[in-house]
């Protein structure tokens, strides 16, 4: 219980202190301390901060590649090692590569999208979907699984919102963005080493990036770990005049951690986490099933995660 909610707690504030946590949870910093070394080590937890593509103006897309089967963990390796990918996963037996790219407004969206995919005679076909809304995950907030926190604790931990000012990323902002992307929690010290800045330039520039939005944190984690084997993303058909529902509908799922709305032969895509196929079957059956407007839905399994949101 108490591993759980530091993840929900870091889900809400990622550079939270321990004292901090301690606080709110009623245990000491060094129960939390402990804790977060051994999420660290044994379930995957990472901590990393991402431009907010929303508050940036980036543009979002989800790029969908087929493979043949002993290219696919390669090329998605490659797709990995790119700054601009969010997360990049294998899926439907290994022979599908999904990633979503962020693309700052005055990207070359062509040369970014299609040039720089690897070039094989491996890769089957490419699709690119732009994520024209977001309901879920991400930059929106942290999705609803394992509410183990009390409404007051929600409260406590989470950060004031952002005022008026522009949300900007500047060129000179990227070594402190990249660093974080690896660690999100990394100390003010190791920050001012990588950048060149006083730690009190550091702490006020990211102050800044944080208050306006340019930056949110995130949280990785081993699904498996916490009990989660089927993992799966879904492609939805929905009626125009119910996608506003249909996605309100599937941020209030707990089974959601992601979900948008997007352009092409589909229009909605979701990430779900069940404990099992059983679980995902009602899931689909019991919740996505019953949706109204939903017309056609598509079931893609994850297999792996090469990449989830930090750098790699």
């Amino acid at each position: 219980m108490l591993d759980r909610q530091v993840i929900q707690a870091l889900r809400i504030n990622g550079r939270a202190g321990f004292r901090e946590i301690g606080g709110v949870l009623g245990v000491s910093d060094q129960t939390v301390a402990r804790r977060y070394r051994r999420l660290r080590e044994h379930a995957g937890v990472r901590v990393v901060a991402s431009p907010n593509a929303i508050a940036l103006g980036y543009e979002m897309w989800m790029i969908r590649l087929r493979t043949a089967p002993d290219a696919a963990a390669t090329i998605a390796a490659a797709l990995a090692r790119r700054s601009d990918t969010g997360w990049v996963s294998l899926t439907s037996g290994g022979t599908e590569i999904a990633c979503n790219v962020r693309l700052p407004a005055t990207a070359d969206r062509d040369a970014l999208l299609l040039g720089k995919l690897p070039r094989t005679p491996r890769l089957v076909s490419v699709s690119a979907h732009c994520m024209i809304h977001h309901f879920a995950g991400g930059a929106v907030g942290p999705d609803a699984r394992d509410p183990v926190l009390r409404p007051e604790q929600v409260a406590a931990l989470t950060l004031p919102p952002a005022g008026d000012r522009p949300a900007v990323l500047v060129d000179a902002d990227q070594p402190l963005v990249d660093a974080l992307a690896r660690d999100g929690r990394r100390g003010y010290a190791d920050l001012s080493a990588v950048t060149g800045w006083p730690e009190s330039t550091v702490r006020r520039r990211l102050a800044e990036l944080v208050a306006t939005g340019a930056l949110f944190f995130d949280v990785e984690v081993d699904a498996d770990v916490l009990g989660y084997r089927a993992r799966a993303l879904l492609w939805l058909s929905v009626a125009p005049a119910r996608l506003a529902a249909v996605g309100a509908a599937l941020a209030a799922h707990e089974e959601v951690v992601f979900a948008a709305a997007t352009t092409g032969p589909t229009n909605v895509l979701a990430t779900v986490v069940c404990h099992d196929m059983p679980d995902l079957y009602r899931y689909l059956t019991e919740r996505i099933g019953p949706l109204d407007g939903v017309e056609r839905v598509e079931t893609a399994p994850m297999v792996r995660h090469v990449k989830q949101v930090g750098a790699v």
